[in-house]
């Protein structure tokens, strides 16, 4: 009756000992907490450099485009405003507003 037990049925082993400190576990987090911080300082210039690029980018564009940003400026302000609907006024002053109207 040599049976295998399965292993979630195997007994946990107990500890009877107190963890006690152990000075190498230490240096290795202090290892891994410096080589963290080391790729954070990487990601984080690699972030900047990025970023650089792109505001370059973009500043470039907007001297491409600004002489023609510049004429759509220009066509807004001289186009003359919309005359406003004739029915939509039901005030008793629909008269004096008409002859200050831009639109006839």
């Amino acid at each position: 009756m040599d049976e295998a037990k399965p292993t979630f049925m195997l007994p946990k082993p107990v500890l009877n000992a107190p963890v006690t400190f152990d000075p190498s576990r230490m240096i290795g987090i202090i290892e891994r907490k410096a080589l963290i911080k080391h790729l954070a300082d990487a990601y984080y210039a690699e972030c900047l450099t990025s970023h650089q690029e792109l505001l370059s980018l973009q500043r470039k564009w907007e001297e491409m485009n600004n002489e023609r940003l510049l004429m759509e400026d220009t066509r807004e302000m001289m186009r003359q405003p919309k005359c406003p609907n004739k029915n939509s006024y039901s005030s008793p002053q629909k008269n004096s507003y008409r002859n200050l109207s831009p639109c006839k």
